[in-house]
C-alpha cells in the first residue's frame, strides 16, 4: 500500500514539474520531453525540495499562523484581503473528516512562507535558479499556467506563489553553531546543566557546590570565584529565590512544631503548619520531576530541541513561576502570623484571601479551610453543646469561673483580638448568646431541653451535629445554623423562665410587696409595727417584727398568694447607728433564688431596697396625717365646756386650731398628690411598660433589659436618680417636717383635752375632787397644768396656746419655704414626668401667683 502511495505522489510531481517547464516556453504549449537532462534535473530539484526534513522554529499553531497572517495583511493596508483570509480560514478550519486536510498548520505555514519569498523575489532575487511560478486566475484555479516575467509580477503585486529554497552546499550554518558552542564554552566554566542541579538543590535549603546560602546577602548566590556571564549569574539569583523563601517557610514549621504544646502555637497554629507542609509536599514532587529533566542533557541550538525533554535555566524560571507566587504568598503569611494565634490568626490569613488572582484565591480557600478547621469545630461545639473546647485560649468567646447568679452577665464575654474579619460582630453575638443560653439552662435551671432543640436547629439549617458539618467559605451556613439555634434555644429559656419558675408571677409580688402595691397589707402592716418602729434601733427584735409581718400576711388579701412567694418576704434591719429609730433601719427583702438570681441581681435588689426605703417613708408621712386627722376629727371647740373660757382664750383657741387645720390640708394635700404620682404615674405605667416588653421579649438578654429599664424609669422618676439628688434631699427634709408637724398636732390636742377635763373639773368642789387632783398632779409630767382656779387656768390656757401656735407658725413658715423651694426646682428638672407632678401639685396654681418664680 506505501509503494502505491509513493508511487502517485511521484506521477503528480512529475505532472507538476511537466507544467511548470510547458510555461517558459509560451511558444511552444506541446509537453517537454520527460526524457530531456533539463526536466531529470527540475524533477530531482522538487523532489528533494519535498523530502526536506526542515522543521520550523515556531510551534505548530494553526490559529497563532492564522492571526499573524490576518494581522500582517491588516497592517499593510489590505483590509479586504484580511476579511477575506479570514472568512476563508473560518471555512478551512471547519472542515474535518474524510477529504480533508489534516496538517492544516502545515498548509498555512507554507502559505506564509510563500508569501515572505514572493517578497524576497520582488526585491529583486534572480528567480531564474528557482521553478517557475504556477500562474493562477482571479477564481484561484490553476489552469492559466502563463508565465509572469519580472514587471508582470509588479503590477499585480506578487499575488502569485514562488517557493524559496536556498541551499547550503558549504554547511556554514553548521560551522556558525560551532563557532557559538566553542564560545560558550569558553565564557562558562561551569556548565548549564550543573546550575540547574545547583539551583534545584538550593531550592529545596541544600547549598550546591556553586550556589550557595550567603549569609551576608541573606541569600543563595553563585560565588564570586565561579566564572559565569552577568546573565546567567541573575537569572540564577532570581531562580535562587524561591530557596529563600523555602527556608523561612520550612524554618517558621519546625520552630512552630517544636513548641507544638505551648499555648502561643494553639491548634489553629498547627493546621496553619500542617496546611503550610501540604503545600510543600506538592512543591516536592515538583521538585523531583524537575531533578529527573535535569539529567538530561541540554541539546545546542542548531540540535532539534523545541520538544526535548531538558531542563535550562530559562526553561526552569517559567517552571518556577507558580511556585514562586505560592511560596511568596505563604512567605508573607509566615511572617504575618508569627506573633498570632487562634482567631486572630485565621482573621490575618483571610485579609490576603480577598485576590483577583483565581491562582491566589484558590490558593488562599484551600489554605484557610484547613487554617479555620478547629476554629469553626469550636464554634459548632459552643453553638450545638455550650462546650467551650479551647485549651489554648484562641477562640473569640472567653469563659472565666463565677457565681451560679452571674454566670450570663459575667460568665462568658467575646473577645474582640481573637475574632476572625470573616465572622461579624452581630453574628459573633449571637454566637455567644447561644451557647451562653445552653450552659445557662443546664447550669442555672437543670433543664436538658435545649439538646433536642439544638438538633432540630441543626435540621433545619441543613447542616449536621458532627465534627468537621463546617468550613471556611460556609458563613452563609454557619450564619443560618447560629440563627436556627438561637431562635429555638432563646424561646426554650423563656419557657422555662416564666413557666418553670413563674418569673412574672415573682416580678408582680416584687411590685406588691417592695413597691407597696399592695395596699391593705401596707396598712396593717404600718399599723401593727409602727408602736415597734417608734423605739431605737438597737432594742428592736427582728424575730418579733418577722412575726408582725407573718400576721399582716394572715390579716390581708396576701395570704392567698402562692406559698413559694409568701415564704421569699422576709424583713430585713438595715445597719443603723446612735440615735436611729426603728422607721429608720426597717425594710422588707424579697429572696430571688437560682435562676431568678440572674435577674434580680445583688444590685438590682440593692435599688429595690432604696425605692422601697422612698415608699416606706412616704406611707409612714402619709401614716402620719391619717393619725394627725384622726386625732383632729372630734370637733372639740364646739363643747359646751370651753363657753366657760374668756373670750380672748377662745378666740385664741379657734385661731390655733384652725391654724393647725390648714397646715395639716395643706400637707395632706402634698403627699396626696406626690403618692398619687408615685403609685399611679410612675409604678403602675413603668408595670404597663414591663409587662407589653416581656410579651414580645425574644431572649433573655431583651428581657434583662425590659427589667433594667422598668427599674431605670421607677428611679428617674420618684426622684431617685443621680440628677435628682438634690430633689430628693429636699423632699426627704419636707418629709421629716411633717413628721414633727403630727408630733405637734398631737401635743396640741392632748393639751386641748386636758384644758377640757381641767375646765369640767373646774366647775365640781374643790375640796371634793382635791385628792384626785393631787393624785393627777403628781403623775403629770413637768410643765403640765395645776388646778388653782378659773384664773389660773385661764392664764395657764392662754400660755400653751400661745406657744403651740408659735410652734405651729414656724412650722408653716418652713414647710411654706421648704415646698417653694421643692416646687422651684420641678420645672429644671430633665425627665418629663416630673413637670407632670408639678402641674398636679399646682393645679390651681395657687403657689404660682403667691410666687411667680415657681
Amino acid at each position: 500500500m506505501e509503494e502505491e502511495d509513493q508511487r502517485k505522489v511521484t506521477d503528480l510531481v512529475i505532472e507538476l514539474v511537466r507544467r511548470l517547464l510547458s510555461q517558459q516556453n509560451p511558444q511552444n504549449p506541446q509537453s517537454p520531453n520527460l526524457n530531456s537532462p533539463h526536466f531529470s534535473q527540475s524533477l530531482r530539484y522538487a523532489l528533494r525540495i519535498l523530502s526536506s526534513r526542515l522543521t520550523p522554529s515556531i510551534a505548530p499553531d494553526a490559529d497563532a499562523i492564522a492571526e499573524s497572517i490576518k494581522r500582517r495583511l491588516a497592517t499593510q493596508g489590505n483590509s479586504s484581503d484580511a476579511l477575506t483570509f479570514a472568512d476563508l480560514y473560518t471555512k478551512f478550519a471547519s472542515k474535518n473528516g474524510p477529504g480533508s486536510v489534516n496538517n492544516k498548520w502545515a498548509v498555512l505555514y507554507l502559505l506564509k512562507i510563500v508569501s515572505e519569498d514572493r517578497k524576497t523575489a520582488k526585491n529583486g532575487m534572480d528567480s531564474s535558479v528557482f521553478l517557475p511560478n504556477l500562474g493562477l486566475n482571479d477564481d484561484g484555479v490553476g489552469n492559466d499556467l502563463r508565465p509572469l516575467n519580472g514587471k508582470e509580477s509588479r503590477e499585480k503585486n506578487w499575488k502569485n506563489g514562488v517557493l524559496l529554497v536556498s541551499k547550503d552546499p558549504e554547511n556554514l550554518r553548521e560551522i556558525s553553531f560551532r563557532e557559538f558552542r566553542n564560545v560558550v564554552k569558553d565564557e562558562n566554566e561551569v556548565t548549564e546543566e550543573v546550575l540547574v542541579r545547583d539551583v534545584l538543590y538550593a531550592c529545596q535549603g541544600i547549598d550546591g557546590k556553586y550556589v550557595k546560602f550567603d549569609s551576608n546577602l541573606d541569600g543563595y548566590a553563585l560565588s564570586d570565584l565561579v566564572k559565569v556571564p552577568r546573565g546567567t549569574r541573575i537569572i540564577v539569583r532570581k531562580l535562587c529565590e524561591l530557596g529563600w523563601l523555602f527556608r523561612k517557610v520550612k524554618g517558621y514549621i519546625s520552630e512552630s512544631m517544636d513548641r507544638f504544646p505551648a499555648e502561643d502555637v494553639g491548634t489553629v497554629g498547627q493546621a496553619f503548619c500542617a496546611a503550610l507542609q501540604d503545600e510543600l509536599s506538592e512543591y516536592y514532587k515538583l521538585l523531583a520531576v524537575l531533578e529527573a529533566q535535569s539529567m538530561n542533557p541540554i541539546p545546542l541550538v542548531s540540535e532539534n530541541a523545541s520538544s526535548g525533554n531538558y531542563l535550562s535555566l530559562r526553561r526552569l524560571s517559567v517552571w518556577f513561576a507558580e511556585p514562586m507566587v505560592k511560596m511568596r504568598l505563604m512567605a508573607v503569611l509566615v511572617d504575618k502570623c508569627k506573633v498570632l494565634r487562634g482567631g486572630a490568626m485565621a482573621g490575618a490569613i483571610h485579609l490576603h484571601a480577598q485576590h483577583g488572582d483565581p491562582l491566589v484565591h484558590d490558593f488562599m480557600r484551600r489554605l484557610l479551610r484547613r487554617v479555620c478547621s478547629p476554629l469553626f469545630e469550636m464554634v459548632r461545639s459552643w453553638v450545638l453543646e455550650g462546650e467551650l473546647e479551647d485549651i489554648f485560649a484562641e477562640f473569640f468567646i472567653v469563659g472565666q469561673p463565677v457565681k451560679a447568679e452571674s454566670l450570663w452577665r459575667e460568665g462568658y464575654r467575646l473577645h474582640a483580638g481573637m475574632l476572625p474579619s470573616f465572622i461579624s460582630q452581630s453574628l459573633a453575638q449571637r454566637i455567644l448568646r447561644t451557647g451562653k443560653s445552653i450552659n445557662f439552662l443546664r447550669v442555672c435551671c437543670d433543664d436538658r431541653g435545649w439538646a433536642d432543640a439544638t438538633t432540630e436547629s441543626a435540621a433545619a439549617a441543613g447542616t449536621t451535629t458532627r465534627r468537621g458539618g463546617l468550613g471556611y467559605g460556609e458563613t452563609d451556613a454557619l450564619e443560618s445554623l447560629v440563627m436556627e439555634a438561637a431562635k429555638r434555644i432563646d424561646k426554650h429559656l423563656l419557657d422555662v423562665i416564666y413557666k418553670r419558675y413563674k418569673f412574672k408571677e415573682h416580678c408582680l409580688a416584687i411590685k406588691r410587696y417592695l413597691l407597696l402595691g399592695q395596699g391593705d397589707f401596707v396598712q396593717y402592716l404600718m399599723d401593727i409595727v409602727g408602736p415597734e418602729l417608734s423605739e431605737p434601733a438597737n432594742t428592736i427584735s427582728s424575730f418579733k417584727l418577722a412575726g408582725l409581718l407573718e400576721s399582716a400576711i394572715r390579716s390581708s388579701n396576701a395570704q392567698y398568694d402562692d406559698p413559694d412567694i409568701l415564704d421569699r418576704l422576709r424583713v430585713k434591719m438595715m445597719p443603723h447607728g446612735t440615735g436611729d429609730r426603728g422607721w429608720d433601719v426597717f425594710s422588707l427583702e424579697y429572696d430571688a433564688r437560682v435562676p431568678l438570681d440572674t435577674v434580680f441581681t445583688e444590685s438590682v435588689m440593692t435599688r429595690y431596697l432604696r425605692i422601697f426605703n422612698f415608699l416606706w417613708k412616704l406611707r409612714r408621712v402619709e401614716h402620719a396625717l391619717i393619725g394627725a386627722w384622726k386625732t383632729m376629727k372630734p370637733n372639740c371647740i364646739t363643747s359646751h365646756a370651753f363657753t366657760k373660757l374668756q373670750r380672748a382664750v377662745k378666740m385664741q383657741l379657734l385661731s390655733t386650731l384652725r391654724r393647725c387645720q390648714v397646715l395639716w390640708d395643706e400637707m395632706n394635700h402634698f403627699v396626696t398628690n406626690l403618692q398619687y404620682y408615685i403609685m399611679f404615674e410612675v409604678l403602675e405605667v413603668s408595670w404597663s411598660n414591663f409587662s407589653n416588653e416581656m410579651e414580645v421579649a425574644k431572649d433573655l438578654d431583651d428581657l434583662l433589659a425590659a427589667h433594667e429599664k422598668y427599674l431605670h424609669s421607677i428611679v428617674e422618676k420618684s426622684l431617685l436618680g443621680e440628677r435628682s439628688q438634690t430633689l430628693y434631699k429636699s423632699l426627704f427634709v419636707l418629709f421629716d417636717l411633717i413628721l414633727r408637724f403630727r408630733s405637734h398636732a398631737d401635743r396640741l390636742y392632748e393639751g386641748i383635752y386636758e384644758l377640757q377635763a381641767r375646765t369640767v373639773e373646774s366647775s365640781v368642789n374643790f375640796r371634793e375632787n382635791k385628792s384626785r387632783r393631787q393624785a393627777k398632779d403628781k403623775s403629770s409630767e413637768s410643765g403640765s397644768w395645776v388646778n388653782e382656779g378659773r384664773k389660773a387656768l385661764t392664764q395657764r390656757a392662754s400660755e400653751f396656746l400661745q406657744n403651740m401656735g408659735q410652734d405651729l407658725d414656724a412650722v408653716a413658715s418652713e414647710y411654706k419655704s421648704l415646698l417653694e423651694g421643692f416646687l422651684a426646682q420641678l420645672p429644671v428638672q430633665q425627665h418629663i414626668d416630673l413637670k407632670f407632678l408639678l402641674f398636679r401639685l399646682d393645679f390651681t396654681e395657687f403657689y404660682s401667683r403667691q410666687h411667680p418664680t415657681v
